[in-house]
């Protein structure tokens, strides 16, 4: 684990893809949070970018998204966008989403996906995410090891996906497959072609699903309601397998990881999980603490507009800025011991994992409702899950991403 010294501070790469590996990349938050909190780094693989590292200063540029653009036309929103790929890949990679638009484009295309994460609709889901939680978690074996991202994590996200776009059951396993390959540093920056031809595949396999329901009436599935609006009815290719690209990641990355993290948490701090199990009606509260700790998303990044000062810093049009959840989410200005995962934290709601303002998650609601019933059920069952190994997780700046969590479950 690599520490910083005061005096490589001012030329720290926050965003080096190693730190997200070791660990290493809180220590470095902290310090940024600390003693330079509006910080620059002239040369990265990412190009030259901002970091933002206080809640009070995300906050502040995502409620301003005219001064600070998602656009994709712009870079979009992740620092690994076109000055980390080869400049003849840059087409391959490129992707248009809703989430990487400004207003009114933006309002009009998220409206419509917002219906199917509705209270209502939550309300439609529950039963069948219970019933699919308390299934899994009665197939694990019991005191032997296992990994817990690939019989948990993956299997409860990919099957939710399935049945937030109705694609066929049979072939949902492509859909944690589809996912990875559209955030993978190692296929973005050295295999674009062969992701590109998995994003084609993508593509076909719901362009024929499109197809097959154009005719149909309008179901409560995320494809029907994209068919059946005037916003995104008349998409384009590009548009389209972005679009398709946003909801798969989204609806993947954050429950996945953060069901992962949820077992890192409560092996670091099993106190912490003694409490749930002593009292199961703080699944919810547990399920947003987790999402905080965990951060699965690392940053969002945005585009400077127009020259201005930002808290006595000269940010200039075209500057990129990477607003760092990770680190915002354990600010101690608003997180006390924000380093630790601690079940019935008051504010634990408060986070930032989901965005704030315009962009924020439109698929939150759910994300939550997953995992505080994997939580509830995993307590109504008093199950004690122990790390048998070292949690691996992905060196990766964007997607705070976890590959294995090796365990043994026990129960009483």
């Amino acid at each position: 684990m690599t520490s910083v010294s005061a005096d490589d501070l001012a030329t720290i790469h926050p965003a080096s893809p190693a730190r997200f590996a070791d660990g290493s990349v809180h220590e470095v938050m902290r310090r940024l949070r600390h003693e330079a909190p509006i910080h620059y780094t002239a040369d990265s693989e990412f190009g030259a970018y901002w970091s933002l590292t206080r809640y009070k200063d995300i906050v502040e540029v995502e409620a301003l998204p005219l001064r600070y653009s998602s656009e994709m036309e712009r870079g979009g929103i992740s620092l690994v966008d076109s000055d980390f790929v080869e400049p003849s890949t840059v087409e391959a990679n490129r992707m248009e989403m809703f989430i990487a638009m400004d207003p009114p484009r933006h309002t009009e295309k998220r409206r419509v996906v917002a219906p199917a994460f509705t209270p209502s609709e939550m309300t439609r889901l529950a039963g069948s995410i219970r019933e699919r939680t308390a299934k899994r978690l009665d197939s694990l074996p019991r005191g032997e090891v296992f990994d817990w991202v690939k019989t948990v994590s993956i299997d409860l996200t990919t099957d939710m996906l399935a049945i937030l776009f109705d694609f066929p059951w049979e072939e949902r396993h492509k859909l944690p497959v589809w996912s990875d390959a559209i955030t993978s540093l190692d296929m973005i920056k050295n295999h674009p072609q062969e992701r590109q031809v998995m994003m084609f595949e993508m593509a076909m396999k719901f362009f024929a699903l499109w197809q097959e329901r154009l005719a149909a009436e309008p179901t409560p599935d995320l494809l029907s309601m994209m068919i059946h609006s005037n916003a995104l009815s008349k998409m384009d290719q590009v548009e389209f397998i972005g679009n398709m690209a946003l909801l798969i990641v989204g609806g993947n990355d954050t429950t996945r990881n953060s069901m992962s993290g949820l077992v890192d948490a409560i092996n670091r701090w099993p106190e912490e999980w003694e409490k749930v199990l002593a009292n199961p009606t703080l699944a919810g509260n547990a399920a947003s603490e987790v999402i905080r700790w965990q951060s699965p998303v690392a940053h969002m990044r945005r585009t400077v507009t127009e020259d201005h000062e930002f808290r006595g810093h000269q940010f200039k049009a075209g500057d990129k800025i990477g607003m760092w959840y990770l680190a915002a989410n354990r600010d101690e200005e608003f997180f006390t011991d924000g380093d630790r995962f601690i079940a019935d934290r008051e504010n634990a709601r408060r986070h930032l994992s989901f965005g704030y303002g315009v962009h924020r998650c439109v698929g939150a609601r759910l994300a939550e409702l997953q995992i505080a019933t994997l939580i509830e059920e995993m307590a109504k069952r008093n199950m004690r899950v122990e790390l048998a190994d070292k949690v691996v997780r992905e060196a990766h700046p964007f997607v705070n991403q976890i590959l294995s969590v090796p365990v043994r479950v026990t129960t009483g």
